[in-house]
């Protein structure tokens, strides 16, 4: 991966296409944690591909191009979602929109829903998008030791999710006996 970051740096388009294709998923489940809507995170991801060739030729070390990507697209993400704050909810217009569907992932969908964010974007980066602990502390700001702990704390909760026979509901994890 680092020879198509150099050479993407370099100005080489196709190079920086097979980038991004080699890191869509990353990208969109990483957006989903924050936004939980398709057309946000069609928007989150778009913006992100766009700053990032535009901004490729700053990229200090090739080694770090996922790690750098990645800040982008949460920064991109935080920037949609203080957007969506500060003006009044006009509601889901988009709402059936699908960003890509060989990208959805119900079930994967439903565990980061069941978990709190701080515990989902953690466990996402680590797990999916193989970022090591000293990456996501630096990514996320917050300390190492934080990062263990919500590891093992978003460990535990998708344990009981997946072993518990409970049941998801808005966000919040909701136990109960699944009758089929």
């Amino acid at each position: 991966m680092e020879q198509l970051v150099k050479k993407a740096i370099k100005g080489d388009g196709e190079a920086f296409a097979a980038l991004i294709q080699n890191n869509m998923q990353s990208l969109y489940k990483t957006a989903w944690i924050y936004l939980k809507n398709d057309a946000d995170v069609a928007d989150a991801v778009q913006d992100t591909i766009l700053a990032c060739f535009e901004k490729i030729h700053t990229l200090q070390n090739p080694k770090y191009f996922k790690t750098w990507m990645i800040r982008i697209l949460i920064n991109k993400s935080t920037d949609i979602v203080r957007k969506k704050v500060s003006v009044a909810d006009v509601g889901n217009i988009l709402e059936s929109y699908s960003f890509e569907p060989q990208y959805e992932h119900c079930e994967w969908k439903l565990l980061m829903n069941a978990l709190e964010e701080k515990y989902s974007v953690v466990l996402n980066l680590y797990y999916y998008d193989e970022l090591s602990v000293k990456e996501i502390s630096k990514l996320l700001g917050i300390k190492q030791n934080t990062v263990l702990t919500r590891l093992r704390r978003g460990r535990q909760l998708l344990r009981k999710e997946l072993e518990g026979g409970c049941a998801f509901n808005n966000e919040k994890l909701v136990y109960r006996h699944c009758e089929e």
